[in-house]
């Protein structure tokens, strides 16, 4: 007799079965949407029950030789290893500790992809947090999970203290990015290679708050959604050259002048870091750097850093420090001109981080502004309050009759086609 489990699952195979033949043209949208959100809700729920037998399946790489049970799943699933390890880590962690994650994929509420970042994040949370703190953040962020997917999840995952545990969220984090920044001081690298072919590979490792500068100057020359790299000399084959090429790119960064690079979106190549007075005196504080996004995995880790690193580069690199007011806002200009000045289009960048279309994280300095009320030649304000960044096709939308538009309660825009 099967076990209850294996029961289960040649169940739900029969099931699926059985719709094999279904074609989904003659389906109507609201079935084709109750389709799609009770799939994605079983995949959850198998995905958990996956993990469950995962956590417990070393018996399995100990009979059949295999380094571990992601080994033996990789090889069996005939998935990708580094999936598989992955899928392992948050196996023992939701077994262990993330109960909460567990229970929720269990109901369907949340995905694979979620769990993965609420189990990152929450690993992330530094040392000196309690056990009440972070059972705390790890509520907040299944609970935000019914509302945003695994990108605005690890955002949310990066403020996480300042909800659950405000009194101590500026110290934590300024103390956590204290010791990142002097860990990734330590083990900048950089590397180069010819590969005989007229190409030259660049490898490196430096600060998260380097690459995003590199990032941003890059960006001005090519298409940002296309990760391209330089050429350059034969490396020196000597223990501390990669070291020293590190801290030499770190050095030519702050060198380069972003007022002679080409414009883009309308403004000036500029990285903009943005802090609270308070925080830019204090010595345990935190600032964001605007251009999260431009370097993949942003979307677990983002730009911080401490205010000290911040004072500096504000005394030596080409960058601007937007320093903020209580009201967390930055300067306001009356109606002088129709296009958005490039102050103007800065603060819009620090205020709105993203296009403003719901569900769309285009970066802002790929964004165009818009009149969100009155066009200005219908009298409307060129000013911030009646500005908000939208990407080149949302802004294309926001033109078109044929679409209506519905503002949400954060701000953000929803579009629906007119019937």
């Amino acid at each position: 007799m099967s076990h209850p489990i294996v029961a289960a699952a040649s169940d739900v195979r029969a099931a699926l079965k059985g719709v094999a033949g279904v074609n989904p043209t003659f389906m109507s949208t609201a079935d084709k949407a109750d389709a799609l959100t009770e799939l994605g809700r079983a995949e959850a729920q198998l995905a958990e029950l996956r993990l469950r037998i995962l956590a417990d399946a070393g018996d399995l790489a100990h009979e059949t030789a295999a380094k571990d049970a992601a080994g033996w799943l990789a090889k069996a699933t005939r998935t990708r290893f580094s999936d598989a390890r992955a899928d392992l880590a948050l196996a023992a962690a939701l077994d262990r500790d993330r109960a909460l994650v567990a229970a929720a994929m269990r109901e369907g509420s949340v995905t694979l992809a979620q769990a993965h970042v609420i189990r990152r994040t929450v690993d992330a949370l530094p040392s000196s947090v309690d056990a009440d703190t972070v059972a705390a953040a790890e509520a907040h962020l299944v609970a935000q999970a019914a509302e945003f997917g695994p990108k605005e999840l690890g955002r949310i995952g990066r403020r996480v203290l300042e909800v659950v545990a405000p009194e101590i969220a500026e110290a934590a984090e300024a103390a956590r990015l204290a010791e990142q920044e002097a860990n990734a001081a330590e083990r900048t690298r950089l590397t180069m290679r010819r590969l005989g072919d007229g190409t030259t590979r660049i490898s490196g490792r430096v600060p998260d708050a380097v690459a995003t500068r590199f990032a941003t100057y890059l960006e001005a020359f090519t298409n940002p959604r296309v990760a391209g790299v330089g050429t350059g000399g034969d490396a020196v084959v000597r223990p501390a050259y990669p070291k020293r090429m590190g801290d030499a790119l770190a050095q030519f960064l702050e060198a380069v002048d972003p007022a002679r690079l080409p414009l883009h979106g309308g403004d000036a190549t500029t990285v903009i870091v943005t802090i609270p007075l308070a925080s830019l005196q204090a010595k345990l504080a935190a600032a964001d750097v605007i251009g999260a996004g431009l370097v993949p995995g942003d979307d677990l880790t983002g730009d911080r850093l401490t205010a000290s690193q911040v004072r500096r580069l504000a005394c030596t690199a080409t960058i601007l420090p937007a320093v903020l007011g209580g009201d967390s806002l930055p300067l306001d200009l009356g109606r002088g001109r129709r296009l958005f000045t490039p102050a103007q289009r800065k603060a819009l960048v620090i205020r709105d981080q993203t296009c403003r279309a719901e569900g769309c994280d285009v970066p802002a300095t790929w964004c165009e502004a818009h009149h969100r009320r009155d066009p200005w030649s219908e009298g409307g304000l060129t000013d911030l309050d009646d500005g908000e960044l939208l990407c080149s096709h949302h802004h294309h939308r926001a033109h078109d009759a044929r679409f209506h538009l519905q503002r949400l309660a954060n701000g953000d825009v929803r579009f629906h086609r007119r019937r």
